[in-house]
């Protein structure tokens, strides 16, 4: 009988708010005995407990379904909540429309489908750090970003799913989706073979690839049966829908060859290489195409990379100079520092849009305001012209000068040419060399 009277009272506590009978009750009248009226019918063995009539709908009709969410712990695996969202739904179409019923429902039936995903994909205990195909995945800490999966290429939900992102290559897929990749990290793509394809768009043809994607092997063909082949505009390949998304990049052999810089459609693996490649200096432009800076003005105003070079033996000699870090000017681009051969996309990039060429202006000046008014040490690192010996003191980097290729001495331009004459100072030194090393001649007093 104890257990009979605790669970009446259970039931007293939990009949439903919109019951007539309930309502109907006066306020001066004692309640009845529920236990004498109501009896609860025994539930079938493996019945789930919200599927009895008699029993309260669990499913957020209550008017402290906000408070007390019962039903939403009752169902406890996810057959019973899959059962639950079923009946939830068939109660959200049997109420009348716009009505708070209605929405207490579909407020119910979310929190019945985040508890039935909560289930599916289990967010404790995962490991913070992941190593597979040379990715190097972290687990992500962000639960209201809205990412999409690059293996399954579904919504990560990120309030309610565990995901990795690698650090590497950016890479991003769900905690249950690790162990199904089969792409390595592209990071070590650019670290050991860092070089582009220089050939616009090498198409083979689908036979080629025996009809599958070059990447996951997964079949296609263009009639989009089983599943549609997407062209990578970088190498020409062709992907499954899975594999290519319709990515946006600019192609490196368009821009060496053509000066193109219109994004095309790429695979996601060649869209992540070539973000990662994007500012590592790889194109050496002249020997690629050396007339592309006879027909591309822009690429005329970045020759100033070649004085800063010239500009640079000043700076390390100077102390003043490195205290204030100068050269730090560059740290983006620090290959305008070593040669000026070496060009990355990134740096036509900018060229095209005239960014590169305002940005190294206004280096070049800094730079040569320091040597030519701050800095008196670098000011006596100048030269004279040695044909004229007039006018101010020169610079390798001046406009108007011209440097002999063989002892490095300055003069002005126009002096320079007119005589043609070889340098003085070279010829000084080779009659220096010959006056050391010139036979003695013979004893005449023997």
């Amino acid at each position: 009988m104890e257990y009979d009277e605790k669970l009446a009272r259970f039931r007293q506590v939990h009949l439903n708010p919109f019951n007539k009978q309930q309502h109907e009750q006066g306020a001066g009248e004692e309640a009845p005995d529920v236990t004498s009226q109501v009896r609860l019918p025994e539930l079938p063995p493996g019945e789930p407990e919200f599927r009895c009539p008699e029993r309260v709908m669990d499913l957020g009709l209550s008017e402290d379904h906000f408070a007390r969410p019962v039903g939403l712990f009752l169902a406890s695996d996810v057959q019973q909540l899959r059962q639950a969202i079923q009946e939830c739904k068939q109660v959200i179409l049997e109420l009348p429309e716009h009505s708070e019923k209605q929405k207490d429902a579909v407020v119910r039936l979310i929190h019945l489908r985040l508890k039935l995903q909560e289930l599916k994909d289990p967010n404790e205990d995962e490991p913070n750090i992941r190593v597979l195909l040379e990715h190097r995945f972290y687990k992500e800490k962000s639960k209201s970003v809205k990412q999409t999966c690059d293996k399954c290429n579904t919504v990560i939900w990120g309030l309610i799913q565990t995901w990795y992102t690698c650090t590497g290559c950016y890479y991003r897929c769900h905690s249950k989706c690790l162990n199904l990749i089969s792409k390595p990290c592209v990071r070590s793509k650019v670290s050991h073979q860092a070089e582009y394809e220089l050939n616009i768009c090498p198409e083979a043809g689908l036979d080629s690839q025996d009809y599958r994607c070059a990447e996951c092997r997964a079949p296609i063909s263009l009639r989009g049966v089983p599943s549609e082949a997407r062209q990578c505009d970088y190498t020409g390949q062709y992907y499954c829908s899975h594999c290519h998304w319709n990515d946006l990049a600019v192609i490196p052999a368009r821009v060496v060859h053509n000066w193109d810089f219109e994004p095309r459609k790429v695979s996601r693996g060649s869209m992540r290489y070539l973000a990662l490649m994007m500012s590592r200096p790889v194109l050496r432009l002249r020997e690629i195409n050396p007339l592309l800076f006879n027909y591309v003005e822009e690429l005329v105003e970045i020759r100033l990379r070649q004085d800063i070079l010239l500009m640079k033996p000043y700076f390390i000699t100077c102390r003043e100079a490195m205290a204030a870090r100068l050269l730090l000017q560059l740290q983006d681009r620090q290959h305008f520092v070593e040669n000026d051969e070496m060009y990355s996309v990134q740096d036509l990039l900018d060229t095209h849009t005239g960014r590169l060429g305002c940005s190294l202006a206004e280096t070049h000046t800094l730079f040569a305001k320091h040597i030519k008014l701050d800095c008196e040490r670098c000011q006596a690192k100048g030269f004279v012209c040695e044909l004229c010996r007039e006018g101010d003191v020169l610079f390798p980097f001046d406009s108007h000068t011209s440097v002999c290729a063989d002892c490095s001495a300055v003069f002005h331009r126009d002096c320079y040419y007119d005589n043609s004459t070889t340098c003085p100072r070279c010829a000084r030194l080779t009659l220096r060399k010959q006056s050391l090393f010139r036979e003695p001649g013979p004893d005449l007093d023997a």
